[in-house]
């Protein structure tokens, strides 16, 4: 769905220090929703922590990976609330703001009011993870290349809904299914051999499946490395690429 607003030429991201700072002040209030977006996660370390024990940093990992995937579905709701519901996008496309900026400002905007409470469980999971520098620093940059796929390809799907009662069925459904049914908080070798190659070319579950084979929890081979880093990073380029052209298009961007 396109508005009619005609934007001037001017250099690309103008105006997203500020919107940052606007998102910021928005979803600052939302605290119901930072206290509330942990549930799935804890209900499913509780499951681990009862079922299997011996799992519980392979699951913690996951947690990780799937709360930063999951925050592309807060930028969909919030991209396309803004549009259906407020019909502010109008405004501010008439402002200096560049649409590239509105959509990278409102998913910093998320990131930076939701990842405490990532924060909280990667601090609990130092009890059973046994992280080193080049552990750590392989989850922190597959999480923040998991957020900024969701990101985008959340922008991306905000723009085809015309109203939000749609939005809450299929949104959760792609976020869920992709997080939760894949291997994220489970090691990649419990499911099924035939479809792992499937696995590690989704975000999410090849992303964990790095984290899995740094942690000595799978033996990936060096094709399965390639095939789930190369992935990851094809994929969230092309999508954060196609997500900012998107969002001139959507504004009608002469």
């Amino acid at each position: 769905m396109t508005s009619d607003v005609v934007l001037s030429p001017s250099r690309p991201f103008r105006g997203l220090r500020w919107f940052v700072f606007t998102e910021l002040l928005v979803q600052g209030h939302e605290t119901l929703a930072m206290a509330t977006s942990m549930v799935v996660q804890g209900v499913l370390l509780v499951f681990v922590w009862i079922l299997n024990p011996g799992l519980l940093p392979v699951a913690f990992v996951g947690a990780i990976v799937f709360s930063m995937f999951t925050m592309g579905n807060r930028v969909l709701n919030e991209a396309a609330y803004l549009r259906i519901d407020h019909r502010s996008n109008d405004l501010y496309f008439a402002s200096p703001l560049q649409p590239e900026a509105y959509f990278l400002g409102m998913a910093l905007g998320i990131l930076l009011v939701y990842i405490w409470p990532v924060v909280a469980i990667a601090a609990v999971s130092l009890w059973v993870v046994a992280y080193t520098p080049s552990l750590a620093l392989l989850l922190f940059a597959v999480s923040a290349g998991v957020w900024l796929f969701s990101a985008s390809v959340g922008y991306i799907f905000s723009t085809f809904f015309r109203e939000n009662r749609a939005i809450w069925a299929y949104s959760s459904l792609f976020f869920n299914l992709f997080g939760v049914l894949f291997p994220v908080f489970y090691p990649l070798t419990l499911f099924p051999p035939a479809l792992q190659p499937i696995a590690l070319v989704l975000p999410p579950s090849a992303a964990a499946a790095l984290v899995q084979s740094a942690l000595g929890t799978i033996a990936l081979s060096t094709n399965g490395v390639w095939l789930a880093s190369g992935s990851l990073a094809v994929e969230v380029m092309a999508c954060f690429v196609g997500a900012a052209l998107w969002a001139r298009r959507t504004a009608r961007e002469p």
